[in-house]
């Protein structure tokens, strides 16, 4: 929401300067950050005293002063402003993919997107969904531990509606949250997602230790500072083997489990191969949530647990 890199004086988007950056052969793919699990709805502050002059020419901003990301962007304020401002990344960024992310709140403003993408045809490259399990030193604990749907319920929703309103084969799911272990990303594999995120484990694989210190620039380990003492506190070629070690070895476990199951091949995983355990007993994802049937929410046979929202939902507004 800052637009940093890509940035008027007055934190206004700069079509230029994205276009310059957005081209560099190291840029793979572009994403539009909605929300996040851990703060949604929330802005941010990047304290004054970690903005070197090597951040403030990266972020075209000023060295020495805080800078704000604002809760809301000023690009647009509709479903159809989210989809034009994709539309326009995209044709700047000379055709590469283009996305969003966000965290999954009120259905129905998630409905109106979708209502959008419909009525335009402006479709995104991917969505990346954040749960709201999600971590990050600079949440406020009431955001983090209150706001946002978890990211396995998001998941399969935001499949299901992509499935329903026929666009799922044109998308593709980014699933993100507490991703630490194989089975974390089994989970979301199963539920609809091509391809799972990790960060905090990541982190925790350099050599975080969740000292909570991250916004004083006095990091500990090295990982959250931009002091040059401190950051010494990581030797790149010891901490990037850990990495790469915990990376291959969850991604094995995953493998395995995919075979402990009886599958050769993770895309023949689906909702109906995992449990969940209740008070009133055990059941697949299909039975506690109403899947949908491809294009059915363009007909008149939509299931009541979706019929309301996506009657009420508007692409005018979110």
């Amino acid at each position: 929401t800052g637009y940093f890199g890509c940035r008027n004086k007055d934190g206004s988007f700069n079509d230029d300067a994205f276009a310059e950056r957005a081209n560099l052969d190291n840029v793979k793919m572009i994403e539009i950050k909605i929300s996040q699990g851990a703060k949604p709805s929330h802005g941010g502050v990047l304290p004054g005293v970690k903005v070197t002059q090597e951040i403030a020419d990266i972020r075209l901003v000023e060295a020495g002063k805080a800078v704000l990301s604002p809760p809301t962007h000023p690009e647009f304020d509709t479903p159809g402003g989210l989809l034009d401002f994709v539309a326009r990344l995209r044709k700047l960024g000379d055709g590469k993919p283009v996305g969003f992310k966000l965290c999954l709140g009120k259905k129905i403003e998630f409905l109106a997107i979708i209502k959008a993408m419909l009525e335009t045809n402006i479709l995104p490259d991917f969505i990346t969904i954040d749960g709201a399990e999600g971590g990050t030193g600079a949440a406020p604990v009431e955001f983090s531990n209150r706001l946002g749907t978890p990211c396995l319920e998001s998941t399969y929703y935001i499949n299901q509606i992509l499935i329903g309103a026929g666009l799922r084969q044109h998308i593709g799911l980014i699933s993100a949250g507490k991703t630490a272990t194989g089975f974390d990303m089994l989970e979301k594999i199963i539920l609809g997602a091509d391809t799972v995120n990790a960060a905090r484990s990541m982190m925790m694989a350099l050599g975080c230790v969740q000292a909570k210190t991250c916004n004083t620039n006095n990091c500990p380990t090295g990982v959250a500072t931009q002091n040059p003492l401190r950051a010494r506190a990581i030797d790149v070629s010891e901490k990037s083997e850990r990495v790469r070690n915990f990376h291959r070895g969850t991604v094995h476990s995953f493998l395995e489990l995919c075979g402990a199951i009886g599958f050769d091949n993770p895309s023949d995983l689906s909702p109906i191969d995992l449990f969940s355990r209740s008070e009133e007993g055990t059941k697949n994802f299909d039975q506690i949530y109403a899947p949908l049937n491809a294009g059915q929410l363009l007909g008149d046979s939509i299931p009541n647990s979706y019929r309301d929202d996506w009657l009420r939902a508007s692409s005018d507004s979110f």
